[in-house]
């Protein structure tokens, strides 16, 4: 039989219902191929049986020809997504052991639509993280491997690592994850996949687990721009429970795809030409400009004026919201609880015991910056240089239709090699601009660098242009020809 593992959903959703292969021969080949690649850490928990129960399911419907649009898709759930009865616990310690009682809207969702659960993937620890590396599980592994020199392990990315490795390792046909400042589109790049950030509120935050609440937004990983749209449609919606969920109807976003760009005017920024980045990921960004060209799309200069406070600012507010989100997690009501004298006691224990150094960290700098003698130094002038950002994407939006950029400024790197906490969080200096506007963002794949490793490009949409994005993603995806796929190590 064919190794269903390698078909995108598309072609596993168009051979379910054709009868070429039934849901339970998919979900039992990616189960085997979730256990053969444990070496790779993508995943915290396996659920075989979720996955095989939800394709008996759907081989069950499709005698009737009721099924859902996501029947016999077996797919990977960030750890960050609440899943009823199965551990969740945002890679850290301090969530040890819990199973919650209820589902994510967006989980609950993929599951209406179909889709079965093969386990919950490995992550940066409450999404903290470029690299994979804070998780309390342990660093993901790259599939990837570089074409020369060392054999060195390299980083998927973060904080959605094992989502991106999972895809891009064909352990999940697709998978589900979070941005909060690039972590579904930093990882993409890094593993040579595909990755939206919707709109912030197309997809409900309800169930999942809170690092920054302005700026927290889910999206999908997939190996195709047309996998994407796929997974998005399941995935977005109104949800009451969300006070910041948009109440607009789920565009047919796949049944509108299209790579005719003409008409389009695609903006360049001139500040996203920083110093010290690699030439290569210029010459791609280059290509990319002459591939949308080729699309029908007129490259236009822009400025961003305001590009160059983005990193500093989300720096400010994204700890700010983390120390207030995470205040919760004090051992009182679930998760680790580390028993000492008296109630403080016990809550510094617990806490110091439970929180990786990451996490600690930007709790730190949250609690400063919010502290009554520098919240108006630094919050308050912070929030301030938000709002001149989004300004900025505004009026670029009078010249342009959409905006092109590299998604990191290299590609991925080894796992322990970048120790300087600054230089891990310039890997986000050109998607957090897009994450502070909560504007639509894609990353799809649009070549290798000399050492063979992916690199990707890097789409931002106006508010709610989902389809824009996906369509400029696609002419991207349809001249760049990318097929390279890891080398089997694992």
């Amino acid at each position: 039989m064919t190794d269903l593992t390698t078909l995108t959903i598309a072609e596993l959703r168009d051979g379910f219902r054709s009868g070429e292969f039934t849901a339970r021969e998919i979900a039992e080949q990616y189960n085997s191929a979730v256990a053969a690649a444990r070496s790779l850490n993508a995943y915290t928990v396996e659920t075989p049986d979720d996955a095989l129960a939800a394709a008996d399911a759907a081989d069950k419907a499709r005698q009737s020809a009721e099924f859902g649009p996501l029947a016999g898709i077996p797919l990977g759930i960030k750890d960050l997504f609440a899943t009823r009865g199965v551990d969740t616990t945002s890679g850290s310690r301090i969530l040890s052991g819990f199973k919650p009682p209820y589902e994510s809207t967006v989980t609950a969702n993929l599951r209406s639509a179909g889709a079965g659960m093969l386990g919950k993937l490995n992550m940066d620890e409450f999404a903290m993280g470029s690299s994979n590396e804070t998780s309390a599980y342990g660093p993901v592994i790259s599939p990837w491997r570089r074409r020369e020199g060392s054999n060195a392990a390299l980083t998927p990315g973060g904080s959605s690592g094992g989502s991106a490795a999972a895809v891009a390792a064909n352990i999940a046909a697709g998978a589900t994850g979070t941005d909060t400042g690039g972590s579904i589109r930093q990882p993409a790049a890094f593993a040579g996949i595909c990755g939206i950030k919707p709109t912030y509120g197309r997809c409900s935050r309800w169930g999942i687990v809170a690092f920054a609440s302005s700026l927290d937004q889910a999206g999908p990983m997939a190996r195709t721009v047309r996998d994407c749209a796929i997974l998005l449609e399941a995935m977005a919606g109104f949800d009451p429970k969300d006070s910041t969920s948009f109440d607009v109807p789920v565009p047919p976003w796949e049944g509108e795809l299209s790579g005719d760009l003409r008409g389009k005017r695609v903006g360049i920024p001139k500040e996203y030409r920083i110093d010290g980045v690699p030439a290569e990921i210029n010459a791609l960004w280059d290509r990319g400009i002459e591939w949308l060209r080729d699309a029908g799309a007129q490259p236009v200069e822009i400025s961003l004026a305001h590009t160059r406070y983005a990193l500093p600012t989300y720096y400010i507010i994204a700890p700010a919201e983390a120390s207030s989100n995470l205040a919760r997690y004090d051992g009182v009501r679930y998760g680790l609880r580390v028993e000492a004298d008296g109630l403080n006691g016990m809550y510094s224990a617990t806490r110091a015991a439970g929180f990786g150094a990451e996490v600690k960290r930007r709790i730190m700098i949250g609690t400063y910056v919010l502290s009554a003698g520098f919240y108006e130094a630094y919050f308050t002038k912070a929030q301030k240089v938000r709002s001149l950002i989004k300004r900025d994407f505004a009026a670029a939006f009078e010249q342009c239709d959409l905006i092109l950029t590299p998604t990191a400024p290299s590609a991925a790197f080894g796992i322990g090699e970048t120790t300087d906490p600054l230089a891990m969080y310039l890997n986000d200096v050109f998607a957090v601009p897009a994450s502070l506007a909560g504007l639509p963002a894609m990353s799809v794949p649009g070549g290798l660098d000399a050492q063979g490793l992916p690199l990707g490009l890097h789409l931002i949409g106006r508010e709610l242009d989902e389809q824009g994005v996906l369509n400029a993603g696609l002419a991207i995806e349809e001249r760049a020809g990318f097929t390279a796929k890891p080398q089997r190590w694992w």
